[in-house]
């Protein structure tokens, strides 16, 4: 959805671009159905989060926003960087320290100012929130705002305009819960709520799976995945919230299932995506689509299956080795 500007001006062009939906012959054979990719590793900002990140940023410079104030993983950090640049404003992004080297220099070449802070995002965002008390500046949520859950949703509409039918379920990363969000806002949309979604994690940030569980938010006590993209210790409320609108499925994976899942997604579709975005391939490789079809709780046969490619950019082939190494996996 476009930004709409007040005093009847041209609606501002969003920074995100319509990407393509592809079908993955290897995950399809793998999953047991028809599997396509809407492939958000190839947005500007390398993920999914210059939809719901832009969408805000271009809200909040109509407002008379003067300094953003982002704290990040990675990937929302360089979305609003990169919406920042656009706007011609100044931007301070916190990452913790395990964000590691790349996501900093990628923050710094565009343009944005860049402080470590604290082990996980968490601390990030607690040294964020006292920085946003400065006047003027506004803080852009990586994931729990309702703005950014409007943009996100946009992935939807595209997806009701590329696929003939709607899919049999969509799978999605959860880290802080607001792809979720705009999933579900996307599908409440263009009608097509009863699609279950499976929401993936891995194990060491599954803060959704847990507060599924006990049926409210439930805190980690440490992030101890090497997804550190999906590493919220709370997820967002409305996530929780998204559970009792639509069907939501928790799926839970190892570290090192993930990090398999991207080498052989690295392999088979030549893209290369983060741990984070590991745990829903993860989900399709190993044959759980299946195992949930025969506890009935997805139908069989079942419709085409939609991927989310979630993408981001905190990952190279020596980080890839240093995470088989760590885990391992050679």
């Amino acid at each position: 959805m476009a930004a709409q500007p007040a005093g009847g001006q041209k609606p501002q062009k969003p920074f995100h671009i319509v990407t393509p939906v592809l079908e993955s012959l290897s995950l399809s054979k793998a999953a047991g159905t028809k599997v396509f990719m809407k492939m958000e590793n190839v947005q500007p900002s390398g993920s999914f989060k210059i939809r719901g990140i832009g969408h805000l940023c271009q809200a909040a410079a109509r407002k008379g926003c003067r300094h953003f104030v982002c704290s990040s993983g990675g990937n929302a950090g360089l979305a609003a960087a990169l919406a920042a640049r656009e706007l011609a404003m100044p931007i301070t992004v916190v990452v913790p320290s395990s964000s590691g080297p790349t996501a900093v220099r990628k923050l710094q070449e565009l343009g944005a100012t860049v402080e470590v802070y604290g082990k996980v995002w968490d601390d990030a965002n607690s040294r964020a929130q006292e920085l946003a008390k400065t006047e003027g500046w506004v803080i852009i949520p990586p994931f729990d705002h309702p703005l950014v859950w409007e943009g996100h949703a946009s992935l939807v509409r595209e997806l009701k305009d590329s696929l003939e039918d709607k899919p049999g379920a969509i799978v999605v990363a959860v880290g802080g819960g607001g792809l979720l969000a705009g999933v579900v806002a996307g599908l409440q949309q263009v009608g097509w709520q009863d699609v279950p979604v499976i929401a993936a994690e891995t194990l060491g940030a599954h803060s959704f799976h847990e507060a599924l569980k006990a049926g409210r938010l439930v805190t980690l006590p440490d992030i101890t995945s090497v997804a550190t993209c999906l590493g919220a210790k709370t997820v967002a409320a409305r996530a929780l919230d998204c559970a009792r609108e639509c069907q939501v499925i928790s799926q839970v994976v190892q570290d090192e299932e993930a990090v398999r899942a991207v080498q052989q997604f690295l392999d088979e579709e030549r893209a290369l995506v983060e741990p984070a975005c590991g745990a829903p391939l993860a989900v399709l490789y190993s044959g759980r689509l299946q195992r949930l079809q025969s506890e009935g709780r997805l139908p069989s046969p079942l419709r085409p299956v939609l991927l989310v490619v979630c993408g981001g950019s905190n990952i190279h082939t020596g980080r890839l080795r240093a995470l088989q190494s760590q885990l391992g996996l050679h």
